[in-house]
């Protein structure tokens, strides 16, 4: 079963003089449950729109998306939400963390809105923390943490309900190298223990390496 399907994608702008920018042209993908897969491409290249309208961030000018064989109406908001709630995980390259908020709220901040009681939100906060090595800074807020340290938090916070399909947006382009092999040995390591589909837009080879497929997008289109 796939995961993630798209069929005939396209995404258009127009701007006032009536030119139209292609973003993404005729994408056909299929990533099955489980998968880890890479897409690579220069920038503006269409693997960032690609990955908002397959997370419902933006929507397609034509085609289809389905996630788990069910295609996603764009227009129902509620249905959208409720995969965002209950399906998705999103990790992003600048982390998006409240700035407000310590490592901990930010963590169980996604459960509140799925009406988990607060006890049991502390809990699991906690333990995804541990499970990221950053229980000892639970209480510190993002100004307090590196770069590398806020992104192992935002996957952890994308983990909080207990997602079947992450989204990461170069999630290795803020941090150093040797963080970043970090990083990406956590994704790999979610993916297999616990069989999350991982799709991770990125420059980095290293990612590449460790993905089971690579998917390469050139001016919106998929070429290998």
């Amino acid at each position: 079963m796939y995961m993630v399907e798209t069929r005939g994608l396209g995404k258009y702008y127009t701007f006032g003089s009536g030119n139209q920018v292609v973003a993404l042209n005729d994408v056909n993908l299929a990533v099955a449950s489980g998968e880890f897969v890479s897409i690579m491409g220069p920038s503006g290249s269409g693997k960032s729109t690609l990955l908002n309208i397959v997370g419902c961030l933006d929507k397609p000018s034509s085609g289809d998306v389905y996630i788990d064989d069910e295609k996603i109406d764009y227009g129902n908001a509620g249905s959208l939400v409720k995969l965002h709630r209950q399906t998705m995980g999103f990790v992003f390259q600048g982390f998006n963390l409240i700035s407000t908020m310590n490592a901990l709220e930010n963590v169980w901040y996604p459960m509140y809105f799925n009406k988990i009681p607060k006890s049991e939100r502390k809990e699991r906060a906690e333990e995804l923390l541990e499970s990221v090595g950053l229980r000892d800074r639970a209480l510190h807020l993002p100004s307090e943490l590196s770069g590398g340290e806020q992104q192992r938090v935002s996957i952890a916070r994308a983990l909080a309900n207990n997602p079947r399909l992450i989204l990461a947006d170069e999630p290795t382009g803020n941090i150093d190298s040797k963080t970043g092999g970090k990083i990406i040995d956590l994704m790999k390591k979610l993916n297999k223990e616990q069989g999350i589909t991982f799709i991770v837009t990125t420059h980095d080879m290293v990612m590449a390496n460790n993905a089971d497929r690579v998917i390469t997008i050139t001016d919106g289109e998929i070429i290998d």
